[in-house]
């Protein structure tokens, strides 16, 4: 059965002055699917990603959000998506249970805190600030904040960078798990077997256009398919594996 079509994006078109950064892109996103936008920096994709989110004008195109036209209903979206915040996002002098119930009078949601950081695994960090939390703990956090209104779509801009291989993977299972609850994600990231492994499907940008668009499977088949090879043979685990069988993938606190 085909999904439904929870984002679609006709002909985006955003120019800076004489620079278009972003030239007539168009795609879907299925509701209750991972999906990966990829790109080397400057390629665009932020931008694209800015202006669905309603943080930034585009030139023109157009932008339907769960059945909202983005010009003629921006607050309705709002209301259904939620955008994962960077560190200045968070009052330096609030722990994580008030920091989320601030987010719920912000929503107007009444919150279980505990819930939420019982959810990202946090629960015995109710007392700590967002700034005494380790690099993992500070991703968890971050994604916790995106669901507290209950968005039909969450975004996640580059949400491992940084992270040991452990954070990493925790942070996989977890965003797996939001989208199993039946929340849409729309992410980027620099790592593709990260994208690899997560996304149903991905679009890779490049210079403010769209080259490819499928799943990672069937990209990496069409790639196959032209005869390329690689240099070296594929080996069945990486080192990221063995580092992650050697040392375990508890959580950590540092």
């Amino acid at each position: 059965m085909e999904r439904r079509k929870i984002i679609q994006v006709r002909d985006l078109v955003k120019k800076y002055g004489d620079f278009t950064a972003v030239q007539g892109i168009s795609f879907d996103v299925d509701e209750g699917e991972i999906f990966g936008l990829l790109g080397p920096n400057g390629a665009g994709k932020s931008t694209t990603l800015e202006i669905i989110e309603t943080l930034r004008d585009k030139t023109s195109g157009e932008v339907i959000v769960d059945g909202f036209n983005l010009d003629q209903h921006p607050d309705r979206i709002k209301k259904i998506i939620g955008v994962q915040l960077q560190t200045s996002g968070y009052y330096p002098n609030l722990n994580l249970v008030e920091l989320i119930e601030l987010f719920g009078g912000l929503y107007n949601k009444k919150v279980r805190p505990m819930d939420f950081l019982e959810m990202v695994n946090l629960k015995e960090k109710t007392r700590a600030k967002f700034k005494e939390l380790s690099g993992g703990q500070k991703q968890r956090f971050s994604i916790a904040t995106t669901l507290i209104n209950q968005p039909k779509i969450i975004f996640l801009d580059e949400p491992t960078t940084g992270l040991d291989p452990q954070a990493r993977r925790n942070l996989w299972d977890l965003i797996r798990e939001v989208r199993d609850k039946g929340t849409t994600v729309v992410m980027t990231t620099h790592y593709m077997d990260e994208a690899e492994v997560l996304c149903d499907r991905c679009a890779i940008v490049d210079s403010g256009r769209i080259i490819a668009l499928d799943s990672p499977d069937r990209l990496i088949d069409n790639l196959v398919a032209t005869g390329f090879e690689r240099p070296r043979e594929v080996k069945k685990a990486s080192l990221e594996d063995v580092f992650i069988q050697l040392t375990g993938k508890e959580y950590r606190d540092d």
